[in-house]
């Protein structure tokens, strides 16, 4: 699946100044398969575009079309197959389950796709440092524990596109590296993209594209 921005500009960003190679208010393409890096300082709208492209934002002008077709006209059955088969995401905020063990934040997006084994899954918390925390609450888990979690999470699914809104803030470069190498590994898998959001650290990945806010 190709996205397109087609001139977007979110309301609450129309008054804010933005750069000649912005995204926003210009025409992108996103290329299936391609591996980006979207830069920005704080305030740019890191999170903004990860809204937008998953649906929860509606607050702009010009279009956002996936595969040609202008999402301004999906409904709600539309949105629920662009989800779970189109577009998957890590947000900022991570959106785990704190009172659930890892194994119950991971099980419950596992059960409705059935992505992978138990043991997939406990291979993948190993390969990232955290196979100890199998039966941890996520409450309980260091941020930089929670966000190697949630990345797992965000992998258990089929996709075209991978949204990821700042996904290493709380990772040092070493584990950070890991994550984008499990990442890059699943995307050729699907022959699936990702966009990433950062604010300038590339942490030593060799990206396809590199776009600005």
């Amino acid at each position: 699946m190709n996205i397109i921005l087609d001139h977007i500009m979110p309301v609450p960003l129309a008054s804010i100044q933005h750069g000649a190679d912005s995204i926003w208010g210009r025409r992108i393409e996103l290329e299936q398969g391609r591996k980006i890096m979207l830069n920005a300082s704080s305030g740019k709208g890191k999170s903004t575009f990860t809204h937008t492209l998953f649906g929860l934002r509606k607050d702009f002008s010009g279009q956002l079309l996936f595969d040609g077709q202008d999402t301004a006209a999906y409904g709600f059955e539309d949105w629920t197959k662009i989800r779970r088969e189109g577009i998957a995401v890590l947000f900022q905020d991570l959106q785990l389950f704190p009172e659930l063990t890892v194994r119950e934040n991971l099980q419950l997006k596992n059960q409705l796709s059935q992505t992978y084994t138990e043991e997939e899954l406990r291979e993948q918390l190993d390969f990232l440092g955290i196979a100890d925390k199998w039966d941890q609450a996520c409450g309980l888990l260091s941020m930089g524990q929670q966000q190697r979690v949630a990345i797992i999470r965000s992998l258990i699914q089929k996709f075209d596109w991978l949204i990821l809104d700042e996904p290493f803030s709380h990772l040092d470069r070493e584990n950070a590296s890991k994550c984008l190498e499990m990442i890059n590994k699943r995307c050729d898998e699907l022959r699936a993209g990702f966009v990433l959001t950062t604010l300038g650290d590339d942490y030593g990945f060799h990206y396809d594209q590199e776009l600005k806010l």
